[in-house]
C-alpha cells in the first residue's frame, strides 16, 4: 500500500513539472518582441501568401531586408504602426515545387539583434489532366506585321547621324565663338557661407520628406566634410568620420580651434547617426531628422580655426 501511494505521489510530481514546462514555454513564446507569420504554409504554384513580421517596439528598430532561397518577394507594404509595434507586411510566392524556409531574419532594436523563427513553405505543382486538353490542327506559318522595333535599328543610325553632325557644327562653329567672348568671372564664397548656402538648398530638396532619407544624410554629411576642408584645411573628404573626429579632438587638444567637446560630441553622433541611415538601413523619425539638421548648423557655426598670432604683434 505505501509503495502504492509514492508510486501515485511521485506520478504527480512529474505531472506537475510537466505543466510548470509547458506554462514556461507558452509565456516565453507570447513575450517574444519579435515575431514572424505567415497566413498559410501550404500553396500551389505561383500562389500568393503573406509573410508579417510584428515587433513590440517602434524606438530605433532597422527591419531586415528579406533575402529567400526558393521563394520571391512580390510586394512589400509601409511599416504600420499599432499600439507600440512594428508591423511590416511582404506578400511572397514561389515558382519551384518543394518545402522551402523562410529563414530567420535579425531586426536591430536600439542596436540589439532579435531572431524570428524560421517558418517552412510547400509549395506544390498544379496537376493538369491532359485527357481533356483539346487538340487544334496545325496551323501554316504567318508574317508577322511590322513593329516598331522593326525600325530601331534605323533610328539609333539616323540619331548617331545628327549627333555626328551637331558635334562638327558645335566644335567648328559655336565654341570658336565661345572662346572669342569673355569668360565670366565668378567669387568664391567663404567656407561658413558656402556651407549655410548649401544647407539651405538642401532644405528646399525636400529630399527626407519624399522617402529619400538615405541621400539627405549623405548630402548633410558632405556639405559638413567640405565646410572643415575649407575651414581647417584638412582633407575630410578622404577621411572616414572616426578620422575626422580623431582630428578634431587632436586641434582641440593642441588649442587650434574654436569649438567645444560637446560640438564635437554632437558631430561624432550626427556621423554615426548617417552611417546607419546609409549602411544598416535605419529610418530615423521627422523629429530626430529635423534635430540632426540643427545640429550640423551648430557644428558649422562653431566650428572655426583660431586666429595666428604673428610674433610682431607678441612682442
Amino acid at each position: 500500500m505505501s509503495k502504492c501511494f509514492l508510486s501515485f505521489g511521485k506520478r504527480v510530481r512529474e505531472i506537475g513539472f510537466f505543466l510548470i514546462a509547458l506554462f514556461s514555454v507558452v509565456a516565453f513564446s507570447q513575450d517574444k518582441i519579435v515575431k514572424a507569420q505567415v497566413e498559410t504554409s501550404n500553396i500551389r504554384i505561383g500562389e500568393q501568401f503573406s509573410y508579417k513580421i510584428t515587433v513590440k517596439d517602434v524606438d530605433k528598430v532597422i527591419l531586415p531586408k528579406l533575402e529567400l532561397n526558393g521563394l520571391e518577394v512580390v510586394d512589400s507594404s509601409k511599416i504600420d504602426t499599432i499600439n507600440y509595434m512594428l508591423i511590416q507586411k511582404y506578400k511572397i510566392t514561389g515558382f519551384d515545387s518543394g518545402s522551402f524556409y523562410i529563414p530567420q531574419q535579425q531586426v536591430f532594436i536600439r542596436n540589439q539583434a532579435y531572431l524570428t523563427d524560421s517558418i517552412l513553405i510547400n509549395v506544390a505543382t498544379v496537376p493538369v489532366d491532359t485527357t481533356r486538353l483539346k487538340k487544334y490542327p496545325i496551323k501554316s506559318i504567318k508574317k508577322e506585321p511590322y513593329v516598331f522595333d522593326d525600325f530601331i535599328l534605323y533610328i539609333y543610325l539616323l540619331i548617331a547621324a545628327l549627333v555626328i553632325i551637331g558635334f562638327w557644327i558645335y566644335w567648328f562653329v559655336i565654341r570658336k565663338k565661345k572662346e572669342e567672348e569673355e569668360k565670366p568671372t565668378y567669387v568664391a564664397l567663404a567656407p561658413y557661407d558656402e556651407a549655410m548656402h548649401k544647407l539651405n538648398e538642401l532644405d528646399e530638396k525636400l529630399l527626407w520628406q519624399n522617402n529619400k532619407v538615405k541621400e539627405y544624410y549623405s548630402e548633410l554629411t558632405d556639405i559638413i566634410r567640405a565646410y572643415i576642408e575649407r575651414e581647417l584645411k584638412v582633407p575630410a573628404l578622404e577621411k572616414t568620420s572616426d578620422e575626422i573626429i580623431e582630428t578634431l579632438n587632436d586641434f582641440y587638444e593642441a588649442n587650434t580651434i574654436n569649438t567645444t567637446k560637446e560640438n564635437i560630441k554632437k558631430l561624432k553622433d550626427l556621423f554615426q547617426e548617417a552611417d546607419l541611415v546609409k549602411f544598416a538601413k535605419s529610418k530615423p523619425l521627422a523629429s530626430e531628422i529635423e534635430e540632426d539638421r540643427q545640429d550640423a548648423e551648430q557644428v558649422v557655426h562653431n566650428l572655426k580655426p583660431k586666429p595666428v598670432i604673428k610674433d610682431e604683434e607678441l612682442e
